[in-house]
């Protein structure tokens, strides 16, 4: 059997067993790049190995182990909690405050999954005293955290930029963000009012009931934290600063001056979700390699046109999605097609197709079958039914397969 063939049924493979199983399918990509190249294909190892993207992971280590250093030391609980004393007043305004927060919180690095984590129990504590809806509130604090999780500095957006960046589409970070904020605030706000939002504002101009807790002070180690995640941003914006090796910089200092448990923040960073990214990453090399890659954006090509491409990769993106990683294994695996579906298709945006298939795969992560979801769902005070809540994500995150594809056909089509 031809070996592209073979590489693109090992892809296929991997991206089912994401689907279906708990396997890391990091290590089946890999196992499966090993026996393709060197068993099948006549390779060495170190060809096989040449596909490991070490400056992804470099990035992905020096991000997460900064904000893992943060969010052990306190520093991110301190300014949740302030953030979170903003949102009280009107019971309408509270989910929208909250959307911007987690917007906010995202953006600056944690991504979708920590910052969701940081804001879901607050939140529902909040919905739960002033009589407000979990599921509004679910939805806009979910939103309000995807919607940053393409951000320059989030895990998820180094994962994306690093690979469209090795597909000849450096420089897109800010517009690829932009993007994705536009898709999650449209849908966010549009279901906020037409599921019930807009009821809470006739509840009058009366506050709601709130009861404050007590503020726990910034303490030295917390402002050097807030000092450094200042110094990454502004290096980077500015200065245009590597952003992994500005993290780790940032990450020595902390550990220089004990102001982070290093051993407790390396124990808490997503090593599965690096081993996901960088495992399905040198399988994708090696379809290149074999011509593969351009059998599997073939696939993709036979149900598209140049007027519904971004509805067709929005679409499959977001179906896959809902079961499977959308960093480690969605934006790695259909990404590098983006170059394909151009050249094949004609007269086509490639920063629109990339922008739909970033978009399409994270509107659906408000599904409880992914992390945001079930932490929002986590987040839901003890001795409340969250059976409800479970039902109204899941029916939200397979809608959006749907209305993912037509967004991201407006949008960018």
């Amino acid at each position: 059997m031809d070996l592209a063939w073979i590489s693109v049924g090992a892809l296929i493979i991997a991206v089912t067993l994401s689907m279906v199983t708990t396997i890391n399918v990091g290590v089946v990509c890999l196992a499966f790049a090993w026996i393709v190249g060197v068993h099948l294909g006549g390779m060495s190892t170190g060809d096989i190995l040449e596909g490991f993207p070490t400056q992804l992971f470099i990035t992905l280590v020096g991000v997460t182990l900064l904000f893992s250093m943060a969010r052990g030391n306190g520093t991110l609980d301190r300014v949740t909690e302030r953030a979170v004393r903003l949102c009280r007043g009107h019971a309408g305004f509270l989910p929208i405050m909250f959307f911007f927060i987690a917007l906010a919180l995202s953006t600056i690095g944690p991504g979708s999954i920590g910052a969701t984590a940081l804001l879901a129990p607050p939140a529902m504590a909040v919905a739960a005293r002033t009589g407000g809806s979990f599921f509004l509130m679910a939805l806009m604090i979910g939103n309000g955290a995807l919607a940053g999780s393409l951000s320059p500095f989030s895990p998820t957006g180094v994962v994306a930029n690093g690979v469209m960046a090795r597909m000849g589409f450096p420089g897109l970070e800010w517009q690829t963000f932009i993007n994705n904020i536009a898709g999650h605030t449209l849908v966010a706000f549009g279901g906020y009012f037409l599921l019930g939002g807009w009821r809470l504002f006739r509840r009058g101009g009366s506050r709601t009931e709130y009861v404050e807790l007590p503020s726990q002070p910034l303490e030295p180690h917390h402002w050097l934290t807030l000092a450094l995640i200042g110094i990454l941003l502004v290096g980077v914006i500015v200065f245009e600063f590597e952003v992994g090796m500005t993290a780790l910089t940032a990450a020595a200092v902390l550990s220089f001056a004990r102001a982070a448990d290093e051993k407790e923040a390396i124990r808490g960073m997503p090593w599965g979700v690096m081993l996901m990214v960088t495992g399905v990453t040198v399988l994708i090399i090696l379809m290149e390699k074999t011509q593969g890659l351009d059998l599997f954006t073939s696939l993709l090509v036979r149900l598209s046109t140049p007027e519904s491409v971004t509805a067709v990769v929005a679409f499959v993106t977001g179906v896959v999605s809902v079961y499977s990683s959308t960093s480690g294994v969605v934006l790695p695996a259909f990404l590098p097609t983006v170059p394909g579906l151009v050249e094949r298709l004609g007269g086509v945006d490639p920063i629109a197709v990339a922008s739909a298939i970033s978009v399409g795969s994270h509107l659906v992560d408000l599904s409880p079958l992914s992390t945001t979801g079930a932490l929002c769902i986590a987040g839901v005070p003890a001795g409340v039914d969250s059976r409800g809540l479970f039902n109204k994500l899941l029916a939200w995150g397979l809608s959006m397969t749907v209305v993912g594809a037509l967004l991201c056909w407006l949008m960018f089509g």
